[in-house]
Formats: C-alpha cells, structure tokens, sequence
C-alpha cells in the first residue's frame, strides 16, 4: 500500500523531498547516528558532457550530513563544508551517499560524507562543520517535520 503525501513543504526539499520532481530525491536509512541514501544522477545533473556537476555532489553529501545531525539527535545547520571529489561522478548511475557524526563538541558538530558508486568506488567525499540551532527554532522544524506536539 502506498502512502500518500499531503503538499506540505517538508514534502518539497531539494535533497530529500518526495514531491520534489527536480531534486535529488535521497531516500535515508538510519543506523544509529549513520545514514545511508541512493540516489539516481540525471541528464539534469549535467557538468561537464556526461559528468555531473560537482554541486549536486556536494549537495548530496551536504543533505546526507543532516540527517546524520537529526539521526544524532541534533538539529543543526551546515556552516562550512568542505568537499574532495575523487573521481568524475557519472551521469545516469544510481550512487550511494552515506554520513555520519564524528565529533560532537556542544554547539558544535563534526560530520563526515562520502558518495560511492554501486561497485564500491569512492567518487567523492566531504567533512562539514553544523551549528545546533536555537532552542525556539529547534523546536519549530521538529514540528514542522514530525508535527505538532512533537517531544524537544
């Protein structure tokens, strides 16, 4: 039985979002405070001819970081991000992305990121440094992603 999905915004992100028909379309699995996501590249994606662009890349991995913030119990914004990429990432492949924390520091977190190719070939990687947000603010997009009278 499928789901349906109401219009709400949390249904619209770019890396995430399920009825967002131009993004990334990640679908998570959290491990702990690890997660891991596939997703398909696209003639869309497109840097350099049959190359995609180094941004959706970094944008893949910068998504996978936050939700190992969230599967880490922090609410946490990137606020500086550091990409190495290996190897050209191809056009039209399904990738794997995976993350997770590796140093909490309070205010502070450390994460870290790679993207792989199906047969295990590490096409880029990234280490990024988030911000906990607010207590008020953290608790607005707890509701807003589990809904109202979600516990802080």
């Amino acid at each position: 039985m499928t789901q349906e999905l109401d219009d709400s915004p949390r249904h619209w992100c770019f890396g995430c979002g399920k009825l967002n028909t131009e993004g990334l379309g990640i679908d998570f699995a959290v491990d702990g405070t690890r997660v891991e996501g596939r997703f398909m590249t696209r003639d869309s994606h497109q840097g350099y001819p049959g190359v995609t662009h180094g941004g959706i890349a970094a944008t893949a991995m910068d998504e996978a970081m936050g939700w190992a913030m969230y599967a880490a119990g922090a609410w946490a914004m990137t606020a500086k991000m550091e990409v190495k990429y290996r190897k050209a990432i191809p056009l039209n492949e399904e990738l794997v992305v995976t993350a997770g924390v590796v140093r909490d520091r309070g205010r502070m977190l450390e994460a870290v990121a790679e993207i792989r190719s199906l047969a295990g070939v590490r096409l880029a990687e990234a280490k990024a440094l988030f911000v906990r947000l607010p207590r008020d603010r953290e608790q607005q997009l707890q509701e807003f992603f589990l809904g109202e009278g979600s516990p802080a």
